[in-house]
């Protein structure tokens, strides 16, 4: 349902450009939505058929705003190995340690310059090892660029030059860029202040029903790192078995309201704040050398393949 909604949605902004300002927030939620089902589809594929699954990650890259074969080199061969250790791409610390709106703010742009590394890597190593899965990314990034140009010749056709670019922009490039900006952002507040030496406290999970229902059971992040091919639907019985374990401080209730203690609150009084919980990410074992560069043993996989944590 979620996936026939996006073409809708956008299109329907081509057609009555005057519903822009109460389409296209909806369209950041479901390009938001395609980036979460983007998420879960390369951790479990929707589909028994290999051609099927090609076809769903190539659906889901033209609303997340980017093509989805970019979560398996640095989400899952890499972020769910390291989990916000060193040599994970995205760690939360490697600028800062301190946990503020403007470090998370910058975030999702800092991220996306290191992901630059796995991806090429992974690209590389597909091309000379991997012919198959080397012409399906070259194939989802033709059918993406090519249809958002196809898109956005359509609304300047239907709209004129100025007006067809504004329309394709409200329709999926800002969606797009909201999508990009909020999934690297949650990745951030799921990790910022974790122990990821822990069985349990890894991740910080938010268990309302509200999110999760809205974000296919996306806020139950801890034990979805230790069951990571596990489908989402699945992951709230999982979460349950573990839950007693996992620190109170890393298991929230309403997203919202942790955000407005974090940023709005914790300013004017530091305890409402995070702090770390057990052991910091960058207090290795003794005779372990912190290096954060990213370490080249990706391997040239399709969708559906999880690394287990380090």
């Amino acid at each position: 349902m979620w996936c026939l909604a996006m073409p809708v949605v956008a299109l329907s902004m081509y057609v009555v450009p005057a519903w822009i300002p109460v389409l296209c927030p909806v369209a950041c939620y479901l390009a938001l939505s395609a980036g979460v089902i983007a998420h879960n589809h390369n951790h479990c594929p929707t589909f028994r058929s290999r051609k099927l699954n090609e076809a769903m990650g190539m659906w889901l890259s033209l609303f997340y705003g980017y093509p989805t074969f970019v979560w398996i080199p640095t989400h899952n061969l890499n972020h769910h190995k390291f989990v916000n250790k060193a040599g994970d791409a995205t760690i939360t610390w490697r600028y800062s340690r301190k946990h503020n709106f403007l470090v998370a703010f910058l975030f999702p742009f800092v991220s996306t310059y290191w992901q630059q590394e796995p991806t090429k890597a992974f690209i590389d190593k597909a091309r000379e090892r991997n012919r198959a899965l080397y012409r399906q990314i070259l194939t989802q990034y033709a059918v993406w660029g090519g249809t958002h140009a196809a898109l956005l010749g359509l609304a300047m056709v239907l709209h004129g030059v100025g007006g067809g670019a504004r329309i394709w922009a409200f329709a999926f490039l800002v969606p797009a860029l909201f999508s990009l900006w909020t999934i690297m952002f949650f990745n951030y507040i799921q990790h910022v202040h974790t122990d990821p030496w822990s069985e349990h406290d890894h991740s910080r999970s938010f268990t309302g029903r509200l999110i999760n229902f809205f974000l296919f059971n996306n806020g139950l992040h801890a034990v979805h790192h230790e069951t990571p091919g596990l489908h989402w639907s699945l992951l709230p019985a999982a979460h349950a078995k573990i839950e007693a374990t996992i620190d109170p401080a890393l298991k929230p209730v309403s997203f919202f309201g942790w955000c407005f203690r974090s940023y709005v609150v914790a300013p004017f009084l530091p305890r409402f704040g995070t702090a770390q919980v057990g052991r910091a990410p960058y207090e290795p074992p003794a005779g372990v050398e912190l290096d954060v560069r990213f370490g080249d043993d990706l391997q040239a996989v399709d969708s559906g393949v999880n690394v287990a944590r380090v």
